[in-house]
């Protein structure tokens, strides 16, 4: 079995540790906060037989094989160096860092200690996502000319750091990952990226609009906001149709409307939107294998540049 640790008892824990506990090989074998109390109670709640009051003890414990990360987000860099120094494979939650130097710090210790390193986007394992790919490359609703898609959370203040820019708040590192790296994988390319962010004052980005420029003129637009309470989705415009993904990081089903009124519906078996994700690490380590072949380093370290480079644009 592969023995996870996990780093936090943030709320996307228990939804994580269920995905392990339904793949295959995995097995979640210890938790850790910083503060011993908190870590033992959602040991207990989740059935973890190891409970650990500093992520050192956690990364030390010969209990543990991978350490999953979900700590906050400025504290992504620090927890993935400490968990690769202790000689861990780690998954690391999105925003992978807060800066592209960052990143490249992380990849380029995991390869020289012969680690697996991935930036955990479960997006991109759900059984739709590979549906929705097929139907793209199929050719069912043509040639692609626009990807649009919009994620509102206007009630983000159980996060109690969110507002917070210096903590790595803020909406499009809180959630641009998802439709950054989502519309890469379906296109199998590398855009230009512009964004703009509204940062209401003494706060993080509440509001976001990113427009990507993939080749042959297709273009990506992302709306991202905590202010309104719209419709979360996905949509790819082609030239004979369109594919509709509601809730597109975890959906288990889509469909295709094409132009002539014809739909077609898709859908998948799941307990948890995580176990894909999981299984895909787990088999990335029984081949030895040291980054993904879906994640890979470079669509991270591209997602990682785009985000530094708007909050950059747009803090001058």
């Amino acid at each position: 079995m592969i023995r996870y640790g996990v780093l936090s008892t943030a709320q996307v824990v228990p939804r994580f540790v269920a995905g392990v506990k339904e793949s295959k090989d995995g097995i979640v074998t210890a938790i850790a906060s910083r503060g011993l109390e908190k870590a033992q109670k959602m040991a207990k709640e989740l059935n973890i037989p190891n409970a650990f009051g500093s992520y050192e003890a956690l990364c030390q414990s010969a209990e543990v094989d991978i350490v999953y990360i979900a700590v906050y987000n400025k504290g992504h860099y620090e927890a993935a160096k400490l968990a690769l120094m202790n000689n861990k494979h780690v998954l690391l939650e999105k925003p992978f860092t807060m800066t592209l130097a960052q990143a490249e710090v992380l990849f380029a210790l995991a390869e020289e200690r012969q680690l697996f390193l991935m930036e955990a986007q479960k997006a991109l394992f759900l059984p739709i996502t590979q549906q929705v790919k097929e139907v793209i490359q199929q050719g069912k609703i043509g040639t692609v000319r626009w990807l649009d898609s919009v994620t509102a959370y206007p009630n983000i203040d159980h996060i109690s750091w969110f507002r917070d820019l210096s903590a790595g708040g803020g909406v499009l590192r809180g959630a641009g990952t998802y439709p950054l790296e989502y519309m890469q994988h379906l296109l199998d390319t590398v855009p230009n990226a512009q964004g703009t962010l509204y940062f209401p004052a003494g706060q993080s980005d509440a509001q976001a609009q990113v427009t990507l420029g993939f080749p042959d003129g297709v273009i990506g637009t992302i709306f991202l906001t905590v202010e309104l309470d719209l419709t979360k989705q996905m949509i790819v415009y082609g030239e004979k149709g369109k594919i509709v993904i509601p809730d597109f990081w975890k959906t288990d089903h889509a469909e295709v409307q094409y132009e002539n009124g014809e739909t077609e519906k898709l859908h998948s078996q799941q307990a948890s939107e995580f176990v894909f994700e999981v299984e895909h690490v787990n088999q990335c380590l029984e081949q030895g294998l040291l980054q993904s072949p879906v994640v890979t380093k470079e669509l991270t370290l591209q997602t990682v540049a785009i985000t530094e480079a708007i909050y950059q644009q747009n803090q001058k």
